[in-house]
């Protein structure tokens, strides 16, 4: 017998990310001064992958 799916815990959902959210893309991107954001738009970022340590 399974476990219906609002019974599964939370935690097992949670996995490694492997591209950045769109915060944290202009964040990287503002560092790496790639990006102006008074001129360009948040709209059509590259995706960026996520660096392992």
């Amino acid at each position: 017998m399974s476990l219906d799916r609002s019974l599964k815990t939370k935690g097992a959902l949670a996995g490694k990310r492997s591209v950045m959210t769109r915060a944290e893309r202009i964040e990287a991107m503002k560092a790496e001064k790639k990006i102006d954001t008074k001129k360009d738009s948040p709209l059509g970022l590259p995706k960026t992958r996520i660096k392992e340590a």
